[in-house]
């Protein structure tokens, strides 16, 4: 179970971003965060993965603190795949860095071997954020926060990327947490879903 107490966090003292949140995840659920620009959205995916630190409360990792060190277990994916990647490195050693994927799952992701010889900026956005998504399933991993990972993709890709992700928590019992401004998509994916407002989380909605 991911689980976040009273998390509570701000860039100035007298404007808090996110105040008292708290929410959990079971493993293998799928979990929608939607909200406004500035809501915070992005800030709490960045506390449940360990990238910030809250000023309060706590984030737990089935049942022990979420740990700063090693390999993280929660994983936050960022909309720009740019900002996540080593330039100077290529395709390759950027997965190899966390994993070396097997190539059926390389396949199910979209990915092409012969990106694998490239630099990020020989990519376009759609393809190193596929890169970036597979990196992050890496064997350990338990969660994972997408905060807004398929607004660059075409339709098409949109599906093979939500599908090949969705056959991948089934099977590892990966819990996901989707940021997103698009109400039918978390409808379709999530079993649950907050909105974020005035730093707080509004009422449950069970996916229809």
């Amino acid at each position: 179970m991911l689980d976040a107490h009273q998390l509570s966090f701000h860039f100035s003292p007298r404007q808090p971003l996110l105040e008292k949140v708290s929410l959990h995840l079971a493993p293998g659920e799928w979990l929608g965060l939607s909200g406004d620009s500035g809501a915070g959205k992005s800030t709490l995916g960045r506390l449940l993965a360990g990238q910030l630190t809250p000023h309060q409360g706590s984030v737990w990792v089935d049942g022990s603190p979420l740990p700063r060190r090693g390999l993280r277990t929660v994983q936050w994916l960022p909309q720009s795949p740019e900002l996540a990647v080593n330039p100077r490195w290529r395709v390759g050693q950027i997965l190899k860095e966390a994993w070396t994927p097997p190539s059926d799952l390389m396949a199910a992701f979209g990915i092409e071997p012969e990106w694998l010889t490239r630099f990020p900026n020989a990519l376009s956005g759609g393809q190193l954020q596929r890169v970036c998504v597979l990196r992050a399933l890496a064997p350990g991993v338990r969660y994972v926060v997408a905060d807004e990972i398929s607004t660059m993709l075409d339709p098409i890709s949109q599906l093979t990327l939500w599908q090949a992700l969705d056959g991948y928590a089934k099977r590892h019992a990966l819990g996901i947490i989707v940021i997103s401004h698009d109400a039918a998509l978390l409808d379709r994916l999530c079993h649950r879903r907050y909105h974020l407002a005035h730093g707080r989380l509004g009422t449950t909605l069970e996916a229809p």
